[in-house]
């Protein structure tokens, strides 16, 4: 399979307490990472060889929250969590050993269940530092009009060059 196929786009609507993004889907490329091998070095030198430097190990918080302020690439390294996506009113996603998700500024995510042993590879494109927020409409508008400035990144952290995500993220943008 090309890594197109494999290629999924989840769009989540402002809820009000979470602003999620008005232009830009979520990017899930199943089984990018492959299932053999040092997943992690792999995905950590990926992201950095493809713009999206400083890569930390960790897993994913168990309560909602979302950056305005960056954009965020999440390579599954080993494990598998039931994560819930765009606040309480988005949807649960399966990531397995081997996904990579690219999470567009602004949309929530919260680990619903997880195996024990999940090592989840996190980053963010070049020059964008995260911030983290809560799912509370007193952030909301704060929020909102950070994920507006937000820019894109320059390259796919997957692909490294334009690839499925920047191409998904300037036809939507379009609309």
């Amino acid at each position: 399979m090309t890594l197109a196929s494999n290629v999924e786009t989840h769009f989540f609507a402002d809820d009000g307490i979470v602003p999620n993004n008005p232009t830009l889907p979520l990017v899930l490329y199943r089984g990018a990472l492959g299932e053999e091998g040092d997943l992690a070095a792999r995905c950590e030198a990926m992201f950095d060889a493809n713009g999206w430097p400083g890569a930390w190990r960790n897993g994913i918080y168990a309560h909602h929250h979302y950056h305005s302020t960056a954009h965020e690439v999440l390579g599954i390294a080993r494990g598998s969590a039931r994560v819930r996506l765009g606040g309480e009113n988005g949807a649960t996603v399966e990531l397995r050993t081997g996904d990579v998700v690219v999470i567009p500024a602004g949309v929530a995510h919260k680990r619903k269940s997880a195996t024990s042993d999940l090592l989840v590879i996190g980053s963010y494109p070049t020059g964008q530092r995260p911030d983290i927020c809560q799912a509370e409409a007193a952030a909301h508008d704060r929020s909102a009009a950070n994920v507006a400035r937000v820019p894109l990144p320059a390259s796919d952290p997957v692909t490294g060059d334009a690839g499925p995500l920047l191409d998904c993220w300037r036809a939507a943008g379009s609309l």
